[in-house]
This record gives C-alpha cells, structure tokens and sequence, in this order.
C-alpha cells in the first residue's frame, strides 16, 4: 500500500495556489483555459493522494510511556479495619496528569504502574495476596510525592503480611527458631545473621565467636552455646 509523501504534497497545494492567483490576473482566453486544465488537474491530484500511513500502536505507547522501565521496591504499609495500604514515595508523581497512573486489582493481586514520571516509567506488581480483596473498593490515591494504593479488605480481619509468599517465608523462619535446644535457635539466628549482613557485621559476629570460644577454653563459661 503506498502512502502518502507529506512534502510531494505540500508541493501540489504550492502549485494550485500560484495558478488560483494566476488565473485572477489572466485576461486571454488560451492562458485563462491552459490555466484552468492545470488547475483541474493539480486538485484531481492532490484529491487522489494516498492518506498519511497511521502511526503503528507500539511506537505510540512507546512514546506515550517514556523512558525506560524501573521496578519499584521499596514501599511501606500499614491497615486499618477495612483497608490494607501501600505507601510507595515517588518525587513529583503529584504533577503527573492523573492518567499517567494506574493500578489494576484483582480479587488477589494488583499492579501499579506510573508513566513518564521524569523520563522513566515505573511498575510494582503485587501477587497472591495474603487475603482477597475488593476490587469495586479499591483505588489508588496521589499525594505529594506519594502514591498510595488502598486494598478494600472483604473480611474485617487483621493481615500479618502482604503476600503468602511472605507468610510462608515468616513461617519457615519461626520452624528454624522454634527448636528443643535453645543455643541452636540462637546458632539458626546467627547464621542468617552472617549471611545476610554486610563485611562490619560479618567481622563483628566473627570477633564475638573467636572470643566466647577463648572464654570456654578458660573455663569461664561452663556451657556450650
């Protein structure tokens, strides 16, 4: 399908004004009907270009959006009676056209997604809601450098995380804590201590071993821990 050139275009509408002007100043009748031919032909022309190829969709989200695409993960949250509430800061979102953010719910999830906030889009995504929600009662509320996603809770009952995957995970923890021995639940803590800490806390744990082992060997700790 060929499409329209928007400048050989722009050159025919040239062309038919410079001969509407001529033929207002012509006087001989041979000028006056080559003109009017010429006239008959540029607009037969101009009326039979091709329409301007529309602008692919992509490109047209792609530009609408901005940017390139970060995933938020730092948030805050807290609950009421009726509500689980998602704070997540983001400078200046409160000078966005209101369109620019949206969230969609589900029964157990919802997903955010703010577009061309200072040349970037950002997206968070909330799977398996730890309870389900209402989606009719759910919104999404602007503030000062803030969006703050409001879950409708359907029952009226405390949340203890936001996800099953968090419960799960919590509940894995407290397995490992909750043991017979108590210097083993301390042993369990410690351990994800010095994995999950930085080089200062690996030292500092590593310093208190070497220590309370110098300590056993002196006899002043009559137990193992």
């Amino acid at each position: 399908m060929y499409t329209c050139d928007p400048l050989f275009l722009s050159q025919l509408q040239k062309d038919l004004e410079e001969v509407k002007e001529l033929l207002t100043s012509t006087t001989r009748k041979r000028v006056r009907d080559v003109l009017v031919a010429e006239k008959h032909k540029l607009e037969l022309e101009i009326k039979n270009q091709p329409p301007p190829k529309p602008k692919d969709v992509t490109e047209e989200e792609k530009s609408s959006l901005g940017g390139y695409t970060v995933k938020i993960n730092n948030y805050g949250w807290d609950q009421s009676d009726k509500f689980v509430k998602i704070y997540i800061s983001l400078n200046g979102v409160q000078k966005l056209p209101a369109e620019n953010v949206q969230v969609n719910f589900t029964e157990r999830s919802f997903d955010l997604l703010v577009k061309n906030l200072n040349g970037k889009n950002y997206t968070m995504t909330f799977n398996n809601l730890l309870k389900p929600i209402s989606v009719e009662g759910s919104s999404r509320k602007i503030k000062t450098d803030m969006v703050l996603v409001m879950c409708k809770k359907k029952r009226e009952e405390k949340w203890d995380c936001l996800t099953q995957v968090e419960k799960e995970s919590k509940e894995k923890e407290k397995a490992a804590y909750d043991t017979a021995d108590p210097s083993e639940g301390l042993m369990n803590i410690l351990k994800k201590m010095y994995a999950e800490g930085d080089d200062e806390m690996k030292r500092t744990i590593n310093k208190a071993w070497v220590e309370s082992r110098e300590k056993q060997y002196k006899g002043d700790i009559p137990m193992d821990i």
